[in-house]
């Protein structure tokens, strides 16, 4: 049979549901209730929602029939599917980040670095470390530790050192005969200059490169490190720095020390962007007459920096750091500043034109009270695998983030839509109910009553299995007559853990 789907004719099969036809088709249509291995469909989330025939139907049930017209990406149904997606998430709480994440100005992903630490992977370790952080053993010694002030674990008896862990996973590698190696992207042929060599403009150079756009990095004095090389010995040794300046320029990097490429006269950087196809300012506080002589734009002596992109007002010109934050002290936010200007060179690059990076939506906990930090305590004990003092540090972290965030299709279908957290939310939240019976840990507070897990169970042919508890918005997902969730999960826990779309329920 035919179908029309947005403005398509396509070819249906009997009994393919409208999703079936999308699918095969490379279309998407966003679901959350839906899953492949399951033979019912309960339609509960309805964010696939489509208009067929002028009605609004969920198209993961509605069968195709001929001639039948489909639209799945007007204005209306795109609205209905974010007002979907604001209902579940008014109802939905956790953490999709760590505070201690979101607390860091480079954005490390904390939790998974204390993780492999705990397990003894300090190669793993590096690795998360230098996605986000090009210089971890400097920034191990002076970092001021935000992400420290608010771990939740200071609120039981004391923060775990997070950014001690961060150095001995850094220094570990130093000390190894081979280091870590980054990957590098294949060449993109693009060409960016980079003008200054201190904290940001080495992360700049170490991302773009990483990226495979080729670099070349411009920096005053004989060494690069700016402002680092100011701090003293006992601060920051010079041979920590000098290790891992080495390891960025062990990249395919094109650096020019002690050498000024000029670009604060008239016309200058237009000559620059002849042989080069970005440039990136990391030059540090600048006066603003340089500035408007070289023909980029100032407002009240600061210049002007396009929210989120960190482009100038000439094409092609970009500047991080303390260039335009000239106030900054933490080295850790110009290393990050430096990533995310390379992230948004990068998408000039490859688009034409500046963006800034795509919003991410993230639900967040809130403040714990003692006894919700106690519960989560008690929920993720476990004891490190090797016996170190930074893994028994490591096992001390309360593992705040969401383990299933990188497959969570609330949050991928959220930041799609531009899906707000509290459109319905009444302001307040439930109690952090945890629960953990050997192997499986349940998050309540993060399931959205789909039932994939319960159809699981019962096609499993699970004894006991789970069951919708409870009438109307109270319903919950629960195991009959109190029974733990290992009684109604002996054959199947794997399995609703792979198909829950929220990661409400996860393996330790």
């Amino acid at each position: 049979m035919k179908i029309t789907l947005d403005g398509k004719e396509l070819n249906a099969v009997e009994g393919a549901t409208i999703l079936d036809v999308a699918r095969r088709q490379g279309i998407e249509i966003p679901t959350l209730c839906f899953g492949e291995s399951c033979s019912s469909r309960s339609t509960s989330c309805l964010v696939c929602l489509v208009k067929v025939d002028g009605r609004m139907l969920p198209a993961c049930a509605t069968v195709a029939v001929e001639g039948m017209v489909v639209e799945s990406e007007t204005d209306e149904v795109r609205h209905l599917r974010k007002a979907s997606l604001e209902l579940l998430l008014s109802d939905h709480f956790g953490d999709c980040f760590a505070p201690c994440q979101l607390g860091c100005p480079a954005k490390l992903d904390i939790p998974t670095m204390l993780r492999q630490i705990q397990h003894g992977d300090t190669d793993a370790a590096i690795q998360t470390i230098k996605e986000t952080i090009p210089i971890p053993a400097v920034l191990g010694r002076i970092c001021p530790k935000p992400c420290e002030k608010v771990c939740r674990r200071k609120d039981l008896d004391s923060a775990v050192a997070i950014c001690s862990m961060k150095r001995f996973a850094a220094d570990a590698d130093l000390e190894r005969e081979h280091h870590y190696q980054p990957k590098v992207a294949a060449p993109t042929g693009k060409r960016v200059v980079v003008i200054g060599a201190g904290p940001s403009g080495l992360s700049a150079a170490f991302y773009l490169t990483r990226l495979g756009h080729r670099v070349s990095l411009y920096g005053q004095g004989k060494k690069p490190g700016g402002r680092l090389r100011k701090l003293p010995e006992s601060e920051l040794p010079q041979s920590v720095l000098d290790a891992e300046i080495r390891e960025i320029l062990s990249l395919p990097i094109d650096f020019y020390p002690d050498e000024r490429i000029e670009w604060t006269e008239p016309g200058q950087l237009d000559e620059i962007l002849k042989s080069f196809d970005a440039v990136l300012l990391c030059t540090g506080p600048c006066d603003a007459h340089l500035f408007e002589q070289s023909g980029l734009e100032v407002r009240d002596g600061r210049l002007v920096i396009g929210q989120g992109t960190f482009s100038t007002s000439k094409p092609g010109v970009f500047a991080t750091g303390t260039v335009f934050r000239p106030q900054t002290t933490m080295i850790v936010r110009s290393v990050a500043d430096g990533r995310e200007a390379a992230e948004s060179v990068d998408r000039f690059l490859r688009s034409g034109k500046p963006s800034p990076t795509p919003p991410v939506s993230s639900v967040r906990f809130g403040k714990m009270s003692k006894p919700e930090i106690e519960r989560l305590a008690d929920a993720v004990k476990t004891k490190s695998i090797v016996e170190n003092d930074a893994a028994k540090e490591s096992a001390r972290c309360l593992h705040c983030d969401c383990r299933g965030r990188e497959k969570c299709l609330l949050l991928k279908h959220a930041s799609a839509y531009h899906a707000r957290t509290d459109r319905f939310s009444d302001g307040e939240r439930r109690p952090l109910l945890v629960s953990r019976v050997g192997a499986i840990v349940f998050e309540p507070g993060k399931c959205i009553k789909c039932g994939l897990c319960v159809t699981v169970a019962k096609e499993a042919g699970e004894e006991l299995g789970l069951a919708f508890l409870g009438r109307g918005f109270d319903v919950r997902i629960g195991v009959p007559f109190d029974e733990p969730l290992s009684a109604a999960l002996e054959k199947s826990a794997a399995e609703a853990v792979r198909v829950c779309p929220t990661a409400a329920l996860s393996l330790e």
